[in-house]
């Protein structure tokens, strides 16, 4: 018990460091939460600060959700039992809840969806390409991010679950459990996105939709 506490701690502490917010301050001096969105998250900071931070937070929030669910299990292999993904999973997800709950900026952090990309990564690459693949189809269709990243997380459930079934790694039975709560969660962090969009005042970004609807001229 000892030792999933300390795994849960480690990937929540390590999931908890505000990348967003330090570079913020260090970039331009200010809270990038009150600018913007309000958002602490990776589309935030490119709206407000530009690619190059964006790059650098994004880069760093990956990193962080791959560090917690590779590195930690190394180090507590009793915990592997019959499931090799269990102690990733984890530190993974308790870095996504440090991430988007973070202990050093009040609790509020961005939405996890870098950080799960990270301990997907870690985790079960595999999958990676079609989550990519959704993502960036639903971001030139449509041009927003938050559904490019729920229907992305949508694939990666997926997945998880098909592509054992056609003959490639195993999953195992907590990492298909885990996305399905998973995608839940990322719902959930994405409930502010689904109510702009019923309202049709999402933010959108034109320049990225390449599949323009064809509108005739009266």
């Amino acid at each position: 018990m000892l030792q999933i506490f300390s795994v849960i701690i480690l990937g929540y502490l390590l999931g908890s460091i505000p990348t967003s917010l330090t570079l913020g301050k260090i970039h331009s001096r200010i809270d990038i939460r009150k600018h913007g969105s309000g958002n602490a998250g990776l589309t935030n900071v490119y709206r407000v600060l530009g690619i190059g931070p964006a790059l650098v937070v994004a880069i760093a929030d990956i990193f962080k959700g791959w560090l917690a669910a590779a590195l930690i299990p190394l180090y507590f292999t009793d915990l592997l039992v019959t499931d090799i993904h269990l102690t990733g999973i984890l530190a993974g997800s308790s870095a996504v809840l440090g991430h988007t709950f973070t202990l050093f900026a009040g609790f509020r952090g961005g939405k996890g969806v870098a950080t799960l990309l990270g301990v997907i990564i870690a985790l079960y690459p595999t999958v990676i390409p079609i989550c990519l693949t959704v993502f960036v189809f639903t971001l030139i269709t449509w041009g927003y991010v938050s559904v490019s990243s729920m229907t992305a997380t949508a694939a990666l459930t997926l997945g998880v679950w098909i592509l054992p079934e056609l003959g490639f790694e195993p999953s195992g039975p907590s990492l298909k459990i885990f996305t399905i709560l998973i995608f839940l969660f990322i719902i959930f962090t994405h409930r502010s996105n689904i109510g702009r969009l019923r309202k049709g005042i999402e933010n959108k970004f034109e320049k990225a939709v390449l599949f323009k609807s064809m509108k005739r001229k009266p």
